[in-house]
């Protein structure tokens, strides 16, 4: 790997290309250290306890557990030394104004799915780098759009950063002999057609009738109307999921479904879905809630959750077009006289 272009360099050259470049390029830098850190403290074996231990709920009502804290500790450490606006983090009840002469605001998921801490699978940390608003109040009720950079970091078998300044998507490996991160992929391209979908098969009676008809379109294959076979993924980690989707392609959904508190869907807008979106589109995929783009969303409140359908273009597309077909959308009002309903003939 010595050869290979470092993150630093990256980020340096970035730096000089616009008015919000500089500070940009300090934040990525500062969640890359913080990302060695964290990685650092996932493998070290005198955690393995440690580290399925609940200390409560966090700001969203999910059980939080000691490495959440942990790690959402070291990225504040770290961005710490930099004049940001504001800062978000899932761990946090309320967004913090920091600083009210920076110019960039950024927010944090420390440790997506650390539940599969302990069975030894792959998390991670996300990240979103936003303009900052002359109302700071607005910092994180801004479009997905506004972005000015997103990226997010698997810690697994290796620690990749996968990074886009709004000009493609890279994806960087952790160098553990020099400590720093190097290019390994270089502007990733999502191919518009796939062969695997991912979403969790279990919760199928709750999901509307859009959703089911598409995983039937899958599951039939050569027999259905996608005329192709799917392999069907399920890991539960977003950031693992992304980056299976920027390797070789796939759609993954996380739709709203009828189950008490999913009715707005699961993964929060600003920290998940919004640098998500970006990425995905960024590499040539599509980002939706199966009705709406990501991208154009604003959150209305810091922890807004969202469906979330994302990767190769087609699927995605398929999806919303099933969500626009007159008598799907019938069946969820009116169950009885649609086309999957009691009098269907």
């Amino acid at each position: 790997m010595t050869g290979q272009l470092r993150l630093d360099d990256h980020l340096q050259r970035y730096s000089e290309t616009a008015p919000h470049a500089l500070a940009v390029a300090g934040a990525v830098d500062a969640i890359a250290a913080a990302a060695i850190e964290i990685a650092d403290l996932i493998a070290s074996g005198d955690l393995a306890d440690a580290s399925g231990l609940t200390t409560g709920r966090n700001s969203d009502g999910d059980l939080q557990r000691d490495l959440d804290v942990q790690a959402d500790a070291i990225l504040r450490r770290c961005l710490s030394r930099l004049p940001i606006a504001a800062l978000a983090s899932e761990e946090m009840r309320e967004a913090q104004i920091v600083d009210r002469q920076g110019r960039i605001c950024i927010a944090i998921d420390p440790l997506d799915g650390s539940s599969n801490i302990d069975i030894n699978m792959t998390v991670g940390t996300i990240f979103s780098i936003l303009p900052a608003p002359d109302d700071l109040s607005l910092a994180f009720h801004q479009r997905g759009s506004a972005q000015l950079a997103a990226g997010f970091v698997t810690y697994g078998p290796q620690t990749s950063l996968v990074l886009t300044l709004g000009d493609g998507v890279d994806i960087f490996t952790l160098d553990r002999k020099s400590g720093c991160f190097r290019l390994a992929r270089s502007v990733v391209q999502i191919p518009e057609a796939c062969e695997e979908f991912a979403i969790n098969a279990s919760n199928r009676r709750h999901w509307d009738p859009p959703v089911r008809a598409f995983v039937d379109e899958c599951l039939a294959g050569v027999d259905g109307p996608a005329n192709h076979d799917f392999n069907m993924r399920w890991i539960g980690s977003l950031v693992a999921e992304a980056y299976r989707i920027l390797t070789r392609g796939g759609v993954f959904l996380y739709p709203s479904d009828a189950r008490p508190g999913y009715g707005d869907g699961r993964l929060r807008l600003t920290y998940e879905a919004h640098p998500m979106a970006m990425i995905i589109e960024q590499a040539g995929g599509s980002a939706s809630t199966g009705r709406e783009r990501i991208l154009e969303l604003s959150a209305q409140s810091l922890h807004q959750r969202v469906p979330l359908i994302m990767g190769s273009s087609n699927e995605v597309r398929r999806v919303e077009e099933l969500h626009c077909d007159p008598l799907l959308v019938a069946s969820v009002s009116a169950p009885l006289f649609a086309r999957r309903g009691f009098f269907r003939l």
